[in-house]
């Protein structure tokens, strides 16, 4: 329910916005009204305000985000202090296996990166700061599923659309709730080529001072790279290791 001083304009402006993302890096008119639930005129017009406020580029025919969206992100990542504090170990766990790695909490049924170390590759798994991913589908979004209770996660599959990404993608409630347990009892949590063809990753939580999993530190690879094998004996103990530095910090 909205605040009843809330501004209604401003509710679907951010709604228009968040549309945007990692599958989505260019909408249509008729796009953004289908994913946001408004009428074409009202999304329209969101559009094109953000717009002229220099939020977005408009060709003609497709919006797309510019560089000043960058300013809505950095305000969460420079005023909250767990990105800040997981830095340091998000690189030390670059250097050790020469992988890029994330932190992801949990955002509205998606993975939200926060923080990120990245190793220079001409081609890389394309995760940036402020992308989401399903959290169905996803390394992290199990883990992170893994820290709701029940009732939780059973609100979260009864109103989550399960879409499937690639011919692996779990998209039944059984089969999320297996890779959740798993990754509750296991610790972690693989996912290969369920969320992209050819993509693997592996995921661990961070747990606070209350033993709550307050984020999720993971590494995703190219399949041709790293094999699943790999992924436990060489990526994993780092991961561990410095998960568990962070969560003591916080």
């Amino acid at each position: 329910m909205a605040a009843t001083e809330g501004m209604a304009g401003l509710a679907k402006g951010l709604a228009v916005l968040e549309a945007f993302g990692t599958a989505h890096a260019k909408l249509t008119i008729s796009d953004a009204a289908k994913m946001t639930d408004l009428s074409r005129a009202t999304a329209r017009r969101c559009l094109l305000t953000l717009v002229d406020l220099g939020y977005l580029a408009f060709d003609g025919k497709f919006f797309t985000p510019t560089p000043r969206t960058l300013r809505l992100g950095n305000a969460y990542v420079e005023s909250t202090p767990l990105p800040q504090l997981a830095q340091p170990h998000l690189a030390a766990v670059r250097e050790i296996v020469n992988e890029s790695v994330s932190l992801a909490v949990y955002s509205a049924g998606e993975s939200l990166f926060v923080a990120r170390s990245e190793v220079t590759r001409i081609v890389n798994t394309g995760v940036r700061v402020g992308a989401t991913l399903p959290a169905y589908a996803s390394a992290t979004g199990h883990v992170l599923l893994a820290g709701l209770t029940d009732t939780e996660l059973d609100e979260y599959l009864a109103r989550e659309p399960l879409r499937a990404r690639t011919p692996k993608t779990p998209v039944t409630r059984a089969e999320i709730l297996d890779r959740v347990k798993g990754a509750r009892r296991d610790g972690y949590a693989v996912t290969d080529e369920e969320l992209e063809v050819g993509l693997r990753s592996i995921a661990v939580p961070v747990m606070d001072s209350r033993r709550r999993i307050a984020a999720a530190m993971s590494v995703s690879a190219f399949a041709a790279r790293v094999e699943l094998a790999e992924m436990l004996t060489t990526l994993l103990p780092p991961l561990r290791e410095h998960a568990g530095l962070l969560g003591r910090m916080i």
